[in-house]
């Protein structure tokens, strides 16, 4: 049994109860409320004295009815946060809270067009976005930055800053004045704790299409160089090594045609992937572009350097585009979400090897399995690590339900299925206290039961994921289910051993 609930609020909400969509529904029924929790009580095991800092993790949930069709991503961001420190955990919940949730609240109802959508059926015509007239829902990914999460949106728009450890909102970040507000910024900013930096990318319908920039440790906007691109692309996801950043134009974009009509319908053209590798402080004209073979890769989970060559990891898509016509054994309502699910879209764990000597590309899968949402301890960061760590799929659904440990350097993995209607969220890895390996650490996750209509966070060793949870605490309500996560070590909050009690106010460095 949960202690010391209290329910801060509740939001005004139009989506009826006996709602049937399938992703406003079952585990992906959405909250309204926000709740502090504290001393969340083990319902398994025991929580890890070495376990210190919170886990952070952003989800979708929509509080009014399209206006004619729904899309998961639409749905207004909503960060949970675990903190576990001397043993003991605690639960907050709160709505980012975006210039459009407090629009649409105002109105009671939603003002503008989702992305499964035509922008020309919204209401509002001042929305963000790579294409534009979207609602910033910030509910994609969340990052934590001189001590703050930063909450994002994937198809670029605003960051907004939130207190990790109580959710107070904090506004939009604006690197002291100095904010790309024309484009903003795009999912999966980096944060790279040993310089202290932001490293970002963002892209548009207008050349250049891209822009990469980095903010220092003193929340300066250090440089902002524009990546010139064939067109307008579809980019998710960067990544970078101790030198260098790796930018991508991927085969899978708007189909050009269509979008001179005014629709944003992405296709798989008869292209090479590239991906552009460039100097981190460097000039834009050093980019290097490398082709490969043809995919789309939604994540990357790490990159380094090894001599003259640039390795990076990431999730091959061996099918980006699925048939319609291979998907005749769905429902109809589920159809047009194929492309969301791991079975369809075949991710696999890949690694490209970059020559920048030569300009040779070398590739290979690490594995058979199906998996994506790979994470790994952030301490290994563009070095030569061992472990990541990833989800797989429910097939046909955007839900995971299991674990994977990748070992990339042997090719060996390890298992954890959750069972039948037990789904988790991307799992962050989160070192232990004072720790000196790399799999000296904790998997943390948040799961969503539909046996027991509840959701728990859980903690594996990551040293030992076939063995089950090392413990399991309730939450307060069953979360939906989301995107992304974070973990931010207690080490890095301030006054984070001197407060009374781990959920109250703490100020961020």
């Amino acid at each position: 049994m949960v202690t010391n609930v209290d329910v801060v609020e509740r939001m005004i909400t139009t989506i009826p109860d006996d709602d049937d969509h399938p992703y406003r529904s079952g585990p992906w029924r959405p909250q309204q409320a926000e709740f502090n929790a504290d001393d969340l009580a083990v319902v398994e095991g025991t929580i890890p004295a070495d376990l210190d800092g919170v886990y952070l993790r952003n989800t979708e949930n929509p509080l009014h009815m399209p206006i004619h069709q729904y899309h998961p991503f639409d749905g207004d961001g909503m960060v949970h946060m675990v903190g576990f420190r001397d043993g003991t955990a605690f639960y907050r919940n709160r709505f980012v809270r975006t210039d459009g949730l407090a629009a649409e609240q105002e109105a009671g109802r939603s003002l503008w067009a989702g992305i499964a959508e035509s922008p020309t059926v919204s209401d509002r015509r001042d929305g963000v976005g790579a294409r534009g007239f979207l609602k910033d829902s910030s509910s994609t990914d969340v990052t934590i930055f001189r001590g703050e999460a930063l909450t994002s949106y994937y198809q670029c728009g605003d960051l907004y800053r939130m207190d990790p450890l109580t959710g107070q909102a904090r506004g939009r970040a604006d690197f002291n004045g100095s904010f790309p507000a024309e484009l903003g910024v795009s999912a999966h900013p980096k944060n790279d704790d040993r310089t202290g930096e932001l490293l970002f990318f963002n892209y548009g319908k207008q050349s250049p299409y891209m822009h990469y920039g980095v903010v220092d440790a003193n929340n300066d906007l250090a440089q902002y160089v524009p990546i010139e691109l064939p067109g307008p692309r579809l980019p998710h996801d960067m990544a970078f090594t101790e030198n260098y950043v790796i930018v991508n134009d991927f085969p899978l974009f708007w189909d050009a045609e269509l979008l001179r009509a005014g629709h944003h319908v992405p296709k798989l053209h008869d292209l090479p992937s590239r991906f552009g590798i460039l100097p981190r402080h460097g000039d834009p004209s050093q980019i290097r572009w490398f082709e490969a073979d043809p995919t789309y890769v939604l994540h990357f989970t790490n990159a380094f350097e090894d001599g003259d060559e640039v390795v990076l990891d990431g999730f091959f898509q061996h099918d980006p585009d699925p048939s319609l016509a291979d998907s005749a054994h769905l429902p109809k309502a589920l159809r047009p979400f194929r492309f969301l699910a791991l079975n369809r879209m075949q991710t696999r764990l890949h690694r490209w090897r970059f020559n920048l000597a030569t300009g040779a590309v070398r590739e290979e899968s690490l594995t058979d399995t199906v998996s994506e949402f790979g994470m790994m301890n952030a301490d290994y960061l563009t070095t030569d690590y061992r472990y990541a760590y990833a989800a797989t799929g429910k097939p046909d659904w955007f839900l995971f339900d299991g674990l994977v440990r990748h070992d990339v350097q042997t090719g060996s993995e390890e298992h954890y299925s959750f069972g039948d209607g037990v789904f988790a969220s991307e799992t962050s890895v989160a070192p232990k206290v004072g720790s000196t390996a790399e799999e000296d650490a904790y998997l943390v996750t948040i799961t969503t039961d539909m046996n027991q209509n509840a959701s728990f966070a859980v903690v594996f060793d990551a040293a030992r994921l076939a063995d089950g949870p090392v413990c399991r605490v309730k939450l307060p309500e069953r979360v939906s289910s989301g995107t992304h996560s974070a973990w931010a070590p207690g080490s890095e909050l301030r006054r984070w051993r001197s407060t009374e009690r781990a959920g109250d106010a703490v100020e961020a460095i």
